[in-house]
């Protein structure tokens, strides 16, 4: 689904603070929803997508920059959960030929490792509702 960056953050109950270039925010439920370059995601080890990025990649001064580091050392000290947004430029995707987003609602992160530049990211899928156990009916 190709959603603007707008609408892929008010899918996890979140608003960037830049509509074009917003690289996180806090959502209501407390979770941080970070924008990803598809350029950047690994898989270590079954089960896991790792995301792992440089704030020193982005432009300097940028203040959507210092948001995300202020973001980033909130969740690492809280391990909050983080919600992912993907980002593609025109030429990564040719579904629509034009730049959007992506949501995986199926993944929750949490911030593995941050040092004030680098930071990793671990994705994994969430667990879903287990259906009601035989034991649970009356014999």
């Amino acid at each position: 689904m190709n959603l603007s960056l707008r609408d892929a953050f008010a899918r996890f109950g979140a608003k960037p603070s830049n509509r074009l270039r917003g690289l996180s925010a806090m959502a209501t439920d407390g979770a941080l929803v970070l924008n990803c370059s598809q350029a950047y995601f690994g898989h270590p080890s079954r089960g896991v997508l790792r995301y792992e990025d440089r704030l020193s990649r982005q432009t300097s001064g940028n203040g959507e920059t210092e948001l995300l580091g202020r973001h980033l050392t909130l969740a690492c000290a809280d391990a909050l959960p983080v919600r992912m947004v993907v980002s593609f430029r025109a030429d990564e995707k040719n579904a629509s030929g034009s730049p959007g987003c992506h949501v995986r609602p199926d993944l929750i992160g949490k911030v593995a490792e941050f040092d004030g530049d680098r930071f990793i990211v671990d994705f994994t899928r969430r667990e879903a509702l287990r259906p009601a156990t035989e034991s649970g009916r009356r014999k």
